[in-house]
Order: structure tokens, then C-alpha cells, then sequence
């Protein structure tokens, strides 16, 4: 009687079960199916996070990049522009010197037409430098008002020139390179 019981026993193991793809299977074939489903869950899980995290590496390198570009811009145009203080410091000077060279000298004596002729050189090596440093002059005489490089301080009616013409010149203006430094200030005709 023991050994019915024992292979009704082991028939009731091999009884037939589905499993989720609806195949036949034994017991003992489950538990290897379910352990290997398992594992194969956890590689696919696996993957994704490796996926996310190689993801999150590729961002922080090319915001890093980014940053790295944005940096070396920005050192470039402190280096590039460094010296405007200096030059903006420097210009009421020049025109200093533009008005005291402005003076008619035949009507001085001799002593001050020297003073003159020594303010003319120390305006010219001053001019020099300047151009050295690549500040130029804002050309804005007779052409048409252009409110980003002249500010307009009166408006004037000439005959013969059309209206929004820079008619005079009150104050130089001046460009570092590709940057304004001062705008001109101007008379318009109106």
C-alpha cells in the first residue's frame, strides 16, 4: 500500500501545470522556468539602469563641454576687452589735447606756439597708442543718425541737408575693437 501511495505521490508531481506562455510543464520544470524568468527580469532591469546611468554620464559630459566653451568665451572677452577702463580713462585726455591743439597759434607768441607744437606730439603718440590697442574713432559726420554708436544732444535746421543727418560732432566717440567704448555725441539737422 506504501508504495501506491508513494507513486500516486510522484504521478501528482508530474502532473502537467501551465505556466504564463501556457506550455506544459511540470513542477520541477517551473521552478527552473520561474528562476530563470527571475534572472532574465533582473538582466533586462539591469540593462535599463546601465542604460540610464551611461545616459546620465553622456549629459554631464557634454554639459561639462558646454561650460568649458562658455568659460573659455568669457576669458577670452575679459582678455580681449581688458583694457577699457584704461582707454575710457584716457579719452577725456585726448580731447583735452584735441581742443588745446584747436587754437589758432598765429596768434600766440613764440613760447606758447612751442607749448603747442609739444601738446601736438604727446596728441600724436597718444593717437598711436590708442590705434595700437585697436580703439578707432566712430566716423559719423554727414551720414545718417544712428542711435547705437551717437547720442543726439540737439537737433538743428540747416538748409540743405536733409533731416536725421549728424550735422556736428560735440564729442568723439569711440570703439575698442568691435565694442563701444563711448558714443559720439552729436548735432542732427532736423
Amino acid at each position: 500500500m506504501e508504495e501506491e501511495l508513494k507513486k500516486k505521490d510522484k504521478k501528482v508531481e508530474k502532473t502537467e501545470l501551465k505556466d504564463e506562455n501556457n506550455t506544459k510543464c511540470n513542477k520541477e520544470e517551473k521552478k527552473v522556468f520561474k528562476k530563470d524568468n527571475k534572472k532574465e527580469l533582473e538582466i533586462i532591469e539591469l540593462k535599463k539602469k546601465n542604460e540610464e546611468l551611461l545616459n546620465k554620464v553622456l549629459y554631464s559630459q557634454a554639459e561639462f563641454a558646454n561650460y568649458k566653451k562658455r568659460k573659455e568665451l568669457e576669458v577670452s572677452n575679459m582678455l580681449k576687452y581688458s583694457n577699457s577702463e584704461v582707454v575710457l580713462e584716457l579719452l577725456p585726455i585726448v580731447d583735452n589735447f584735441e581742443r588745446a591743439i584747436k587754437l589758432d597759434d598765429s596768434n600766440l607768441d613764440d613760447t606758447l606756439s612751442k607749448f603747442l607744437d609739444g601738446f601736438k606730439m604727446i596728441y600724436s603718440h597718444l593717437v598711436e597708442l590708442l590705434k595700437k590697442f585697436e580703439v578707432t574713432e566712430i566716423d559719423c559726420l554727414n551720414k545718417e543718425f544712428d542711435p547705437n554708436i551717437a547720442q543726439a544732444l540737439m537737433t538743428v535746421k540747416v538748409e540743405g541737408v536733409k533731416a536725421g543727418v549728424v550735422v556736428e560732432i560735440l564729442q568723439k566717440g569711440y570703439m575698442l575693437k568691435d565694442r563701444m567704448l563711448r558714443p559720439a555725441l552729436v548735432k542732427v539737422s532736423e
